[in-house]
Formats: structure tokens, sequence, C-alpha cells
């Protein structure tokens, strides 16, 4: 039983076969040829795999940049980390975050089928760093483990059906289309972004518009503009973090500054990689999603990973990446001054999160919006951070905590129910937002046929 359980956390904890198994079963239940079901589930796969092949190279070269810019700086904090993080929590609440990350999928399946939220939650590896966080909350009230499974089912659910609707509105003005939703613990954040967009600036002024001179025209390549501008950055850093600590620390003896360019082409080359893995995808998920639809569950949206929208603002990526970068720079010093936490920008959480974030804000408000909303998303990844680690730190995470925003949202919601009446507060607290979602999906009917008794 056991190896069944692991096996299937295996499975759905991994994006590429995950999704390429759901574009499978959405081809079969189009009754496809063979032949088109075999290439739509091995051209998904190999898609999922291009993303992940894509982000770990951007990974790669961010890391070290981090470690430079702590030595050229001398900034000691708390770096959050989800990887860190769930690593040391899922020693003790494996068990529990398994089962909780099973359920939440069949909840979330079901919220899908019987309200108007439609969105089917494909991104595993956030499914099971959400599904860890609740665990480890629900642990402090010292549920039983069927109650725990059922009550943190069930808010897994809701998190991975409502964080995707909230993002909607602005997703589908950078996709033009209702056919892909986003799946990612930055929806709160992205929204947050495109809603401070709209009032901040001018979609029409969109950061892909951003007229070059004329000698300059090369740097509308998004490639050539990325490598160019990582590179004076990392140099940058660099210089200040010194030769020999590099050499010694980070490059095997290369010199500081080859070191520097290279991880910049690196960054530019990870990108690259990313944008041709979405592209894959999107031509497969897409059509094969529609049996899904038309079966299971009516309407059905896939909510897909973060890089899904890179494509349609490459230059609102980069931008979103520094804004945000600048947010967690500028918050850092607010902290300091103020004898706080420091929560160090973790570079990785501000590439990832800053540059969907700027896409967000783009397709709502143009260059100010990208710029704008990325900044301030930086800072609330910074923020929210200290005032999750109280609802973490009895059970010995105070040296790391989760960095995206709906981590943030979850957390110090459950958390503070959880202190404020323990199991009864966060059981009655999780099915008070179920029952909101079937109230709301109530009223929308009841409203669709008033209308067409109107007309």
């Amino acid at each position: 039983m056991t190896d069944i359980l692991n096996i299937l956390v295996d499975i759905a904890s991994t994006p590429a076969i995950l999704v390429a198994l759901i574009a499978i079963l959405g081809l079969v239940l189009q009754k496809k040829p063979t032949s088109d079901i075999v290439r739509g589930g091995i051209k998904t796969f190999v898609g999922f795999l291009v993303v992940s092949a894509g982000a770990d190279v951007i990974v790669g070269s961010l890391e070290p940049f981090g470690e430079m810019f702590q030595q050229a700086f001398n900034m000691k904090g708390v770096v959050p980390n989800n990887e860190a993080i769930v690593a040391v929590a899922l020693t003790n609440f494996g068990t529990y975050t398994a089962l909780t990350m099973l359920a939440g999928m069949a909840f979330n399946i079901l919220i899908a089928r019987i309200t108007k939220y439609k969105y089917i939650y494909l991104t595993g590896h956030a499914m099971l760093y959400m599904a860890c966080l609740i665990s480890v909350i629900l642990s402090t009230t010292h549920m039983n483990m069927g109650l725990m499974v059922l009550v943190g089912g069930l808010a897994l659910g809701l998190a991975n059906t409502i964080f995707p609707a909230i993002a909607q509105p602005f997703t589908k003005l950078i996709t033009k289309n209702d056919s892909v939703a986003l799946g990612h613990t930055g929806n709160f954040g992205y929204a947050f972004s495109g809603f401070i967009g709209k009032y901040v600036g001018n979609k029409e002024k969109s950061t892909e518009d951003i007229h070059f001179p004329k000698g300059l025209a090369f740097l509308r390549d998004s490639t050539v503009s990325i490598t160019l501008t990582m590179a004076i950055v990392y140099v940058i850093v660099a210089l200040f973090a010194g030769n020999s600590f590099i050499a010694e620390n980070l490059s095997d003896g290369t010199n500081a500054i080859i070191f520097a360019v290279q991880k910049a082409g690196a960054f530019a080359a990870g990108v690259f990689v990313i944008l041709a893995g979405v592209r894959l995808i999107l031509a497969e998920i897409v059509p094969a999603f529609k049996g899904i639809s038309e079966k299971l569950v009516p309407h059905a949206i896939p909510a897909l990973d973060c890089p899904i929208v890179f494509p349609y603002a490459p230059n609102a990526v980069l931008i979103g990446f520094f804004s945000s970068f600048v947010g967690g720079i500028v918050s850092l010093f607010f902290m300091a001054a103020t004898g706080s936490v420091i929560i160090l920008p973790g570079v990785v959480p501000h590439f990832f999160c800053g540059a969907t974030s700027g896409v967000y804000g783009n397709a709502t408000g143009g260059v100010r919006g990208a710029v704008i909303g990325s900044f301030l998303q930086g800072i609330l990844i910074s923020f929210m951070p200290i005032f999750l680690m109280p609802v973490l730190g009895d059970l010995g995470f105070q040296g790391s905590t989760f960095s995206d925003t709906d981590y943030g949202v979850v957390g110090i919601l459950m958390g503070n129910l959880a202190n404020i009446g323990g199991q009864a507060a966060v059981a009655i607290g999780v099915v008070a937002v179920f029952v909101a979602l079937l109230v709301l999906t109530a009223m929308s009917k009841s409203k669709k046929v008033m209308t067409k008794r109107g007309t």
C-alpha cells in the first residue's frame, strides 16, 4: 500500500508525467487515433521536460548570483526558499503531505465539477509544497490523520481552484482567450500586479513596443537584450564580491568576470529554452484538454505553471524580474532600519514571481504597470514571510520560510485560525469557503436565468 501511495505521489508531483497523462486522457476521451494519442502524450511530456530543463538552467545561474550579492553587500538574514523548507518538513510530515495532496487533487476536480470555477490545477510540485504547508499548520491543532487529510485536502482543493480564478481576468488579457489558466503559488501577487497596473499605467504602451534607436534595433531580440542586461548586472555584483571570493567559493578558480558573463549567458539560455518548451506544451495540452472538458468537467480549464505566460511579453519578463528584486532590496533596508527580521531577496522567487508579475502588470498598465506592479509584488513577497514565520516557528523552521504570495495567504489565514480556535476554527473556516463557492455558483446560475427571462 505504501509503495502504491509513493508511486501515485511521485506521478502527481512530477509535472511532465502528470500533464502528459492528462493530455493522453483528454485524447482518449475524444476517441482520437492511437497515433494522435501517442504523439500528443509524448510531445506534452517532452515539452514539460524542456521547460523544467530551462528552469534548472536559470536556477543554476541565479544561485551563485545570490551568494555573490550577499558577499558583495555583507547581508545576513533569512532567505525564503520553498525547496529548503519543504525538504525539512517532509521528514516529519511526509505521509500527511502525500495524503493531503492526493485528497486535494480529488477535491479540486469535485469543486470544478459542481461550481462555476472550472480550473484543474496541473502544477504538481506547487501542489506538493502547498500540501506540505497545510499539513504543517494542521499538525499544530493535533487533528487525527483522517480529519487532517479531509480538512487539508479540502483546503488544498479550494486553494487550487481559487488562486487560478482570481488571476484569470488578467490571464485572459494576456492570452486573449479563456483556454488556459495560471496554476502557480504566486497567483495572488500576479493578480495584485495586474490590479495595480490598471491604475498606474496605460496598457496601450506595452513593454513589447519599446522603441530602440536604429543602431540598437538588435536589442528587440529578447535573447540578446536579456544576455547583455544580465551580463552588466552580474559583472557589477562580481566586482563588488571580489575575484578571490568567487574563485575560491563559486567558480573553481575561473576569473570572476568570465564566470559572471558565463552565468549571464546561461540565464538567457534558460529563458530561451523555457519559451520553446511552453510553445510545445500549449500546442498539445489545450486541444487535448477538450476531452476532459466534454466528458468529466464541462468547460474545464487547465491551470499551468507560471512560465506559460512568458512568451506573451518577453520584455516584461526581464523588467518584472528587476523591478521585483529592487522591491526586495528596498524592503531589506526598511527591515534593517526598523530592527525586524531581515528577509534577504531570494533571487529565484524574485525571478519567477517578479517576471510573471511583470507580464500581468504590462497586460493592464503597459511599461509603467510592469515596473510598479512587479516592484510592489516584490515588496509583498518580502514582508509576507515575516508574518508567516511565527506560524511555522514552533516547528523549528525559524531559519527558513516559504516565499510566494499564495503560501503567505493560506498560511497566515489558517495559522491564525488555528491559534485562535484550534481544530474547530480551521475546519469551520475551510468549510465556510467551500460553501461560499457553492453560493456564488448558485447566484450566478440564478442571474443567468433571470437574464434569459428578461430577454
